[in-house]
């Protein structure tokens, strides 16, 4: 039979995912008791979101979901928790000059910390124009999205595991989720778990370091924040210059932790497991890992050779090869995986070197990682049934199936991922052309095609930064609002990765 949405058992699933959120906005308020900063904003805040939970939750007792349920509360709860997200800037930003006290900025930036993008509004990202309370909801808004909303809530909410796998294959980053126990709430459990342990070890790795004279700008406070948006494959930073802002050996630090959050968590189970060679043998890990070295290499040797200006890889003679070396590896760590980190300001890099910038941005992490992007493993089997239909093209009466790592590829799966990547590069192209028209039109602001292009694939692909004045040290507050309107979107379905939002229009849902 064909079933419709309940629009009320989805306004209760996410009135409750709504609620039980609302609880993480109790950090910044302690943030803010200790600095005495916005603490107030906080508390009205938790009132507001309480209430707006606890008031669609009431819209139904004992709701029930089919499949096309799952997919509109998993849209619903994302776009949501960007709303009440959006709060908090709102209140504390009234009557400042603080951009995100508009609305459109506030829930842009609530969008992009969410779905883990990092591109901001903010134009001064300064302890003089934002409390430490509202800097810290920033990051926490990346970590609390990058393993994913409806996981965390698989995971701690009982009523919620009923159709906890449902919900978390409409959320899972990539083509299909691994089921790692018997019950999908201690699969949520353990990828939390696991993703916690992570932040934990860089946190106070960190602060260990900040320590030393290694170190010395790196306090608590940084340690925790960039603990925050580091696994997520965030990107937003308390301070105005990213990573920049710290000691060579600081960055050092961050390249293999941007690395780790763009491998499939469920390989790190199996590691936990006492089967090591699980992860070793992943077709898709090794595939990443080499794409990581290989083209941390190229870029690395682009810039020791003039690809960038010698001071944007630490002056002219002095140390050039470690730190272009550094800069190699750690633009790629944070751009393949959808970051957004930035220790140098690329956007000034030669346009060969933007090119191949833009180039790593499409490849993305592993799928069930909290990275971006397409995936490899999609990319995997694009090419492999690519050579295939080349194959059967030229001996018709072979009979060649897709395989991955010694297993055959359903088909079904074959033509999801064919689709999915064909939607990817149509709103990218469709969205870039609407950039590019819509920011001409307003004085001083018009992009060129090339940074309309990067802006459409930094916000669509999670990534953050573009070209221009949307590079890693640039804001997007400059575009107008139509333009911001759509990137929201854009951020929103990229998150989902476009098929879970877009299949809510599709009439005659099958529910059989």
């Amino acid at each position: 039979m064909t079933r419709t949405i309940d629009p009320r058992a989805v306004f209760s699933y996410t009135g409750t995912i709504v609620k039980i959120l609302s609880a993480s906005m109790a950090v910044p308020l302690v943030v803010g008791l200790i600095y005495g900063e916005d603490a107030l904003a906080f508390a009205v805040s938790m009132i507001i979101a309480v209430a707006i939970g606890a008031g669609m939750e009431r819209l139904h007792d004992d709701p029930d979901l089919g499949p096309r349920d799952a997919l509109a509360v998993v849209s619903l709860a994302w776009f949501a928790a960007a709303v009440v997200g959006a709060i908090p800037y709102i209140i504390a930003g009234y009557g400042t000059a603080s951009a995100l006290g508009h609305p459109m900025n506030a829930l842009f930036e609530s969008m992009s910390g969410f779905t883990t993008t990092g591109a901001t509004v903010t134009t001064e990202i300064s302890f003089e124009q934002h409390s430490h309370a509202v800097l810290m909801w920033r990051q926490l808004t990346q970590w609390l999205g990058g393993m994913g909303i409806i996981v965390l809530m698989v995971a701690i909410l009982p009523q919620l595991a009923v159709n906890g796998a449902e919900l978390m294959k409409s959320e899972a980053p990539g083509p299909g989720l691994q089921k790692l126990t018997p019950r999908i709430a201690q699969t949520a459990r353990a990828l939390w778990i696991i993703y916690a342990g992570f932040t934990a070890a860089l946190i106070a790795i960190l602060f260990g370091l900040g320590l030393t004279p290694l170190a010395p700008e790196m306090n608590l406070y940084n340690a925790i924040a960039h603990g925050f948006s580091t696994l997520p494959t965030g990107g937003f930073s308390p301070q105005a210059e990213s990573i920049a802002a710290f000691s060579p050996v600081v960055q050092w630090v961050f390249v293999p932790f941007m690395v780790i959050a763009g491998v499939n968590f469920a390989l790190f189970w199996f590691v936990l497991r006492d089967d090591p060679m699980r992860m070793y043998k992943n077709t898709e890990f090794r595939m990443y890992l080499g794409l990581v070295t290989g083209l941390t290499a190229v870029l690395a040797a682009g810039l020791f050779y003039g690809g960038a200006p010698a001071t944007a890889i630490g002056g002219a003679t002095e140390g050039v090869g470690e730190n272009a070396l550094r800069q190699g590896a750690f633009q790629i760590a944070s751009l393949m995986n959808s970051t957004g980190f930035a220790t140098a300001d690329f956007a000034e890099w030669d346009t060969q070197t933007k090119f191949f910038l833009l180039f790593v941005m499409f490849i993305g992490g592993s799928a069930g990682s909290t990275g971006g992007g397409i995936k490899v493993i999609r990319w995997l089997i694009v090419a492999k049934a690519l050579y295939r239909e080349l194959y059967t093209t030229a001996n018709p009466e072979v009979v060649r199936p897709v395989r991955l790592g010694g297993e055959v590829v359903d088909e079904d799966v074959i033509r999801g991922i064919f689709v999915f990547t064909l939607l990817y590069f149509l709103l990218f192209a469709l969205s870039a052309v609407f950039i590019e028209i819509d920011t001409s039109r307003v004085a001083g602001v018009s992009l060129t095609g090339t940074q309309a292009l990067a802006a459409s694939l930094a916000t669509i692909g999670n990534i953050g930064p573009g070209f221009g004045p949307l590079g890693p040290f640039g804001t997007y507050e400059l575009l107008p609002n139509t333009t911001k309107l759509l990137m929201i979107g854009l951020m929103w379905i990229g998150r989902l990765e476009i098929v879970p939002v877009l299949a809510l229009f599709v009439a005659g849902f099958d529910d059989r």
